[in-house]
C-alpha cells in the first residue's frame, strides 16, 4: 500500500491558514485534517474535536510526557500539539494529511518527518 503524504501549512496568527485549509479540504475530500490539541479555552462557536481537542494543562502535559505529540508548542500563553498517533495511522493507511500549525510546530515536524511538504504563508 502507498503511504500518504504529510502537508504542513504554517503561518503567523491571522495570515490565512484556516481559510486556505478550508478551501483545500473542500477541493480534496480525501485529504485528512489533523485536529490539534490545545489548552486554550473553547470559543462558543467551536466544538471539541472539530476545531481542536480541548484539554486542560495537566492533561496536555501528560500527553507530552507520554510522547504522544508529533510536535507541540506554546503560542500566546496556550499550548498546542499534533497527535503523532493520528498522523502516523492516517499516513500508513495511505491517506494524505494536512496540518495547520504555527511556525514553531512546522519546524519540529520538518525535523521529525523531512519528507513532509511544507507551505509557509506570510
Amino acid at each position: 500500500m502507498k503511504l500518504g503524504r504529510l502537508f504542513v501549512i504554517a503561518a503567523p496568527s491571522g495570515a490565512g491558514k484556516t481559510s486556505l485549509v478550508k478551501a483545500l479540504l473542500a477541493q480534496e475530500p480525501g485529504l485528512q485534517l489533523s485536529v490539534s490539541h490545545t489548552t486554550r479555552p473553547r470559543r462558543p462557536t467551536e466544538a471539541d474535536g472539530r476545531e481542536y481537542h480541548f484539554v486542560g494543562v495537566a492533561q496536555f502535559q501528560e500527553l507530552v510526557a507520554r510522547g504522544e505529540f508529533l510536535e507541540h508548542a506554546r503560542v500566546f500563553d496556550n499550548q498546542y500539539g499534533t497527535s503523532k498517533g493520528f498522523v502516523e495511522q492516517q499516513l500508513s493507511s495511505g491517506h494524505d494529511v494536512i496540518l495547520e500549525i504555527d511556525w514553531q510546530g512546522a519546524r519540529l515536524v520538518r525535523a521529525a518527518m523531512p519528507a513532509c511538504v511544507s507551505i509557509f504563508l506570510s
